[in-house]
């Protein structure tokens, strides 16, 4: 059975290309008498309202979408996500890094030039590994006393133990994972047990998603997602990266573009039709 998903943040109102990406899942599962599910994504408690996912809610009901309950929210999970970090950590696949983005940027420009290949797929800078190589020892001290530490996957152990990868796009075709130019992605931090890359992992295998309907600008980011789900052991998906819209000047919508959130486009008397055929007619790329 074809299970999709629609998973936004609620950081912000929906938007227009939040819409089209959420309509395109949920018609694919429509149509092929499949399930649509709705997930929350709010591990970032720092920046996530409650009323933000209510409004979510809301706007996707206008819409005429209907998913599955109950709703998976990604805040109530972070025991799972825990004991996933742990799996990976006891295979000898992730390790402690104190290291701050200034640390990473001063060591990249040391080495006399940008990093090779492309930037993490987070939109960070890709990490040069400094802390890859210390001591046991140093690392139980330096966390005993309090630093400040992420845990990353060492990308090249895990490529190493899982060997050769690839995963099914419906544009690409066979696409073969290579996520040894995204560096050492960060898994968790210490203030929280996950990051984006491990929880839409675990999360997607947790629900049983078949087909992940999701925006180009996360193609990238699939070569960690295949690798992650090697070393946890978890099935493969099949990956739709559609096209985003973009406004005048070529970008790609943000949550702060007021004028084509779902809240405006409501209060301008538009019908959810009005608004799936303004989608439609958008530019996209």
């Amino acid at each position: 059975m074809l299970v999709t998903r629609f998973a936004p943040s609620p950081t912000g109102h929906l938007h227009l290309g939040h819409a089209w990406s959420a309509w395109q899942a949920w018609r694919r599962a429509r149509d092929a008498g499949g399930r649509f599910l709705l997930r929350i994504e709010d591990i970032d408690t720092g920046r996530c309202r409650p009323e933000y996912e209510a409004a979510i809610l809301d706007d996707l009901g206008w819409l005429g979408l209907e998913w599955e309950r109950p709703v998976l929210r990604q805040s109530e999970h972070f025991a799972r996500y825990r004991a996933a970090l742990s799996a990976i950590r006891e295979r000898g696949l992730a390790y402690p890094c104190f290291c701050t983005r200034a640390d990473i940027r001063r060591e990249i420009e040391a080495a006399a030039g940008a990093p090779h290949g492309p930037p993490d797929p987070t939109g960070g800078v890709r990490y040069p590994g400094t802390c890859r190589s210390l001591a046991p020892a140093e690392r139980q001290a330096r966390i005993e006393r309090g630093d400040a530490y992420a845990w990353r996957l060492d990308t090249a152990a895990a490529m190493a133990q899982s060997g050769a990868l690839a995963w099914q796009d419906e544009d690409a075709g066979e696409v073969t994972a290579d996520p040894a130019p995204f560096g050492d992605v960060v898994l968790a931090r210490k203030d929280t047990p996950t990051s984006y890359h491990l929880a839409v992992t675990l999360d997607d295998a947790w629900q049983g998603v078949t087909l992940a309907v999701r925006g180009k600008d996360l193609f990238a980011a699939t070569h960690i997602h295949r690798l992650l789900q090697a070393v946890l052991g978890l099935p493969a998906l099949i990956y739709c990266h559609h096209p985003l819209l973009l406004d005048a000047e070529g970008k790609r919508f943000a949550k702060r573009d007021r004028s084509l959130t779902l809240r405006t486009l409501r209060e301008q008397g538009r019908s959810p039709a009005e608004v799936i055929a303004m989608a439609e007619g958008w530019r996209q790329g």
